[in-house]
C-alpha cells in the first residue's frame, strides 16, 4: 500500500476504534455508575485485588508472542494457530495454579472470599486467549469495525447481567459474572465475524521465530504489570478493601478517558507504523501526529476532570465514594502523560526493537520501585502521588530512545504538546473559580463543563491551534471521499 492508502485506512480504522471506545466504554461508564451505586466499596476492593492476580496470569497468555503476530510482516498460518494454542495451554497451567493457590491468597489477605470469586473469574484466562489472536487478526487487516460489533455487544449484555445481579444483592459476585459474560460475548462475536480458525497446526519452529521478538515484550510487560498492581497490593495488605475500592475507583474515572481516546490511536498506529517501519521520516511524522492529536484532547480532559472531581463523584458515585476523590485528581495528573508514554513506545515495537522496549521498562520500573518504597513511609496518598512522579519519570525514559532512532527528542516533543497544556491549564484555573459560588453540585458540574469545553476549542480555533485544523482538514477528506464512494 502507497501512502495515501494507508493514510485513508489508517484514518477509517480510527473512526471504527473510536467509535468501539466511545460505544462500549460509554455504555461501561453508566453501568459501573450503576453498579457503584449498588455494590459496597469492600466488594469493588476485593474484585480490584483479585483482578490483580489475573493480570499476571494474562501477561503470559496474551501478551509477547500476539504483539509479535501483529509485527511480523510475512506472518502465516503456522504462526497464527501455533500462538492460539500455546496461550491456551499458557491458561491452563495458570488456571490450575490460581485454583490451588487461591485459598493461600484468601489466608494473606485475611478474605474468604477471595478464594471462590478467583475460582471463578479465573476462567477469563481461557477467552482472553482467544480473543488476543483475533485481535491480532483485526489489527494486522486495520479491520477494526469487528471489534466496534463485539465490545459493543458484550458491554451491553454483560451489563445488563451485572445490573441484574447485582440489583437482586449479589454484590461482588455481580462484578464476577459481567466480566465474565463480557469476554465470552467478544469470543463469540468475533469467531463469526473474523474469517480465522485454527489449523490444527503447532510449529515450534514459528514459536521460535515469534520468540525473539516477543519475548522481550512478555518480560516488559510483566515488570510494567508488577509495578503497576504493587500499589495496589500494598494499598489491600497495609489498609483494608475498602481502601483500595476508593484507590482503584479514582483511577477508574482518567483510565475510562485515556482507554478512549489514546487507547483508540495508538491501537491502530501500531500496526499502520509496522507497515511504514522501513521508512523513518514517515514514522517520526506519524508518531508526532499520534503524541499531538491525543494531547490535544488528552490534555484538557485530564485537567477539567480534576477540577470537576467532587461534584461529579457525590452526583454520579453519591457521597459514599467521596474519599476516592483525591486519588481520582492525582491519576488525572498522571494520565494526561501517557500520549508521549505509549506514542514513543509503539514506535520502537513497531521498528522491531523490542530489546529497547525491555531495557527501558527495567529502567523506568527501577526508578518506579524506588519512589514507591519511599512513598510507603508517608501514607496512601503520598503512594498515590508517587503514580505521578513515575509517570514525569517514564515520560522522559520512554522517549529517550527516539532521538536516535526517529531524530525526535524529548524536548522537540514537549514543545509539540506544550500549546495544548497550557491552554489546558488556563481552562481549569477559569472553571475552578466557579466552585466559589456555592452552587448545588449539580448546576456546579454543568456550569464547568461548558465553560470548560466553550472556552478550549474557541481559543484553540482563534489561536489557530495546528492539531485542530488538521483534524477538521482531515474529517472534510474523509466526508468527501465517503461521498465519492457513494
Amino acid at each position: 500500500m502507497d501512502d495515501k492508502q494507508i493514510k485513508s485506512k489508517v484514518i477509517a480504522s480510527l473512526v471504527w476504534k473510536f467509535l468501539e471506545r466511545l460505544g462500549t466504554q460509554g455504555i461501561q461508564f453508566i453501568v459501573q455508575i450503576i453498579l457503584a451505586r449498588l455494590i459496597l466499596p469492600e466488594e469493588y476492593g476485593t474484585i480490584a485485588l483479585i483482578a490483580i492476580f489475573i493480570s499476571f496470569a494474562n501477561v503470559f497468555v496474551q501478551y509477547g508472542f500476539n504483539t509479535a503476530l501483529i509485527q511480523k510482516k510475512d506472518a502465516n498460518e503456522s504462526d497464527f494457530s501455533s500462538v492460539f494454542f500455546l496461550s491456551l495451554a499458557v491458561a491452563g497451567v495458570f488456571y490450575v495454579a490460581l485454583f490451588f493457590g487461591a485459598p493461600l491468597m484468601a489466608g494473606y489477605f485475611e478474605n474468604k472470599m477471595l478464594t471462590p470469586l478467583l475460582r471463578v473469574l479465573s476462567i477469563t484466562l481461557f477467552l482472553g486467549g482467544l480473543n488476543s489472536i483475533q485481535n491480532a487478526v483485526v489489527a494486522r487487516n486495520l479491520a477494526f469495525r469487528k471489534l466496534f460489533y463485539s465490545s459493543l455487544g458484550a458491554v451491553v449484555v454483560s451489563g445488563i447481567v451485572g445490573i441484574a445481579m447485582a440489583y437482586n444483592g449479589f454484590g461482588a459476585w455481580a462484578l464476577v459474572a459481567q466480566q465474565l459474560t463480557n469476554q465470552f460475548i467478544v469470543a463469540l462475536i468475533l469467531w463469526f465475524t473474523v474469517k480465522w480458525r485454527p489449523g490444527f497446526i503447532f510449529s515450534l519452529a514459528s514459536l521460535k521465530g515469534l520468540f525473539s521478538y516477543g519475548w522481550k515484550l512478555l518480560v516488559s510487560a510483566l515488570i510494567n504489570m508488577l509495578y503497576t498492581n504493587i500499589q495496589s497490593l500494598f494499598v489491600a495488605k497495609i489498609y483494608n478493601p475498602a481502601m483500595l475500592g476508593y484507590f482503584n475507583r479514582g483511577q477508574q474515572f482518567p483510565s475510562l478517558i485515556v482507554a478512549n481516546i489514546n487507547g483508540s490511536i495508538q491501537s491502530v498506529m501500531f500496526p499502520a507504523l509496522a507497515l511504514k517501519q522501513d521508512n523513518l521520516h514517515r514514522v517520526k511524522e506519524m508518531v508526532r501526529r499520534a503524541i499531538v492529536t491525543s494531547a490535544f484532547f488528552i490534555f484538557p480532559m485530564m485537567v477539567g476532570l480534576a477540577v470537576i472531581a467532587e461534584p461529579l463523584v457525590i452526583i454520579l458515585l453519591t457521597e459514599k465514594w467521596l474519599p476516592c476523590v483525591p486519588f481520582l485528581q492525582i491519576s488525572c495528573a498522571a494520565y494526561a502523560l501517557l500520549p508521549i508514554h505509549t506514542a514513543n513506545l509503539q514506535a520502537i515495537n513497531a521498528l522491531g526493537r523490542s530489546d529497547i522496549f525491555l531495557k527501558l521498562e527495567i529502567i523506568k520500573n527501577a526508578v518506579s520501585l524506588v519512589i514507591l518504597g519511599i512513598s510507603l513511609f508517608y501514607g496512601i496518598y503520598a503512594i498515590a502521588a508517587g503514580m505521578f512522579f513515575s509517570s514525569v519519570a517514564s515520560s522522559f525514559i520512554n522517549a529517550y530512545p527516539n532521538k536516535m532512532l526517529l531524530d525526535y527528542s524529548y524536548m522537540q516533543q514537549m514543545k509539540d504538546v506544550m500549546p495544548s497544556l497550557l491552554l489546558s491549564m488556563v481552562m481549569g484555573i477559569i472553571i475552578y473559580f466557579v466552585s466559589w459560588f456555592n452552587m448545588t453540585p449539580g448546576l456546579t458540574l454543568i456550569i464547568q463543563v461548558t465553560i470548560g469545553i466553550s472556552f478550549y476549542f474557541g481559543m484553540a480555533k482563534l489561536l489557530n491551534f495546528e492539531c485542530l485544523t488538521y483534524l477538521l482538514v482531515t474529517g472534510k477528506e474523509l466526508l468527501v471521499n465517503r461521498n465519492k464512494r457513494k
